[in-house]
């Protein structure tokens, strides 16, 4: 019964964040502020919403190593399935924009910053604060940047649609209450899970809730990548795991200081760090290609094999 709730629960869980951010752009358009400032906010703060609100349901609920494993195996995720099978499925791939320079550097800042918390073992709520500031950086460099945002990603069609207050508040209203009801439903179920199962709350985080919240990225950037459209997917997993470790971890070690295991989650840790190093790598030299998607599924399966081995 937990397995069906949790699989409802992120179900509802993704639903309700693709409301919000629909109707959140639909504001946005109505009131004719920027694309960009949309992009950088709405899209890039979006895609980590599930995500975020698992994390903080988890450090509410007092169930650190989910609200932490969460994040870790999401952006694990992101970098080693979603680009991996990106890479194996688009045909070409040439970024107008220098990923590297106006991206992927950026994703090293709140990685070396979370692991500098660590040390003590514990994510404390004026480090999650500074955590959270390393975004708001992020966007004030986008903006100086404007001139080389893209907006391929923002729905058009929501421009000349027809604005209603009321219906715009009834959604969002239901946005936001499937967002808390999944994320609650989706952390206690999966506690039952590791419970009945003897498996630790650290692994369910780890794979069950971080591949549920990674999934709309790998979906909409397969799609991307077979339209020809693969750079703005790279793009994406960049905004979003900047966005997991610097706002979820913050917003979660907000409400309460997250304490972590590091003798249970150091090798995780350290295929995260790797894999965020492996994208800088591959954005710094351009290798957009079959041979770097191989190398990624290649660490993806590594970490899984990993994971089997201490359940």
């Amino acid at each position: 019964m937990d397995f069906i709730i949790f699989i409802a629960a992120m179900a509802v869980l993704i639903y309700g964040a693709d409301l919000i951010i629909r109707e959140s752009e639909r504001i946005a358009f109505h009131y004719n502020i920027s694309e960009f400032v949309i992009g950088a906010t709405l899209v890039a703060l979006g895609t980590s919403l599930p995500e975020m609100a698992a994390s903080m349901a988890a450090s509410y609920q007092d169930k650190a190593d989910i609200a932490v494993s969460n994040v870790i195996g999401s952006n694990i995720f992101n970098i080693t399935l979603v680009l991996g099978t990106v890479f194996l499925v688009a045909k070409s791939i040439k970024p107008d924009r220098d990923l590297f320079a106006k991206d992927s550097a950026w994703a090293m800042f709140p990685m070396l910053i979370f692991l500098a918390t660590l040390y003590d073992g514990e994510v404390s709520r004026f480090e999650g604060l500074m955590l959270a500031f390393i975004m708001v950086g992020y966007i004030l460099f986008l903006a100086k940047n404007a001139k080389d945002f893209k907006n391929e990603e923002l729905d058009e069609e929501l421009k000349d649609a027809p604005f209603s207050w009321g219906r715009t508040l009834l959604f969002l209203i239901g946005g936001f209450i499937a967002v808390v009801g999944g994320a609650h439903f989706a952390v206690d179920s999966g506690s039952n899970i590791a419970l009945s199962f003897g498996v630790s709350e650290w692994i369910v985080g780890l794979i069950l809730i971080s591949f549920g919240t990674s999934l709309p990225e790998l979906v909409v950037s397969i799609v991307a990548a077979k339209k020809g459209k693969a750079d703005m997917s790279i793009g994406n997993i960049i905004g979003s795991n900047m966005a997991n470790i610097s706002v979820v971890i913050g917003s979660a070690s907000m409400i309460n200081a997250l304490n972590v295991d590091l003798k249970t989650g150091m090798f995780d840790i350290m295929i995260m760090a790797i894999a965020t190093l492996m994208l800088v790598f591959i954005t710094a030299n351009k290798l957009y290609g079959k041979a770097a998607g191989i190398v990624l599924l290649v660490t993806l399966a590594i970490f899984l094999e990993n994971t089997v081995k201490t359940l």
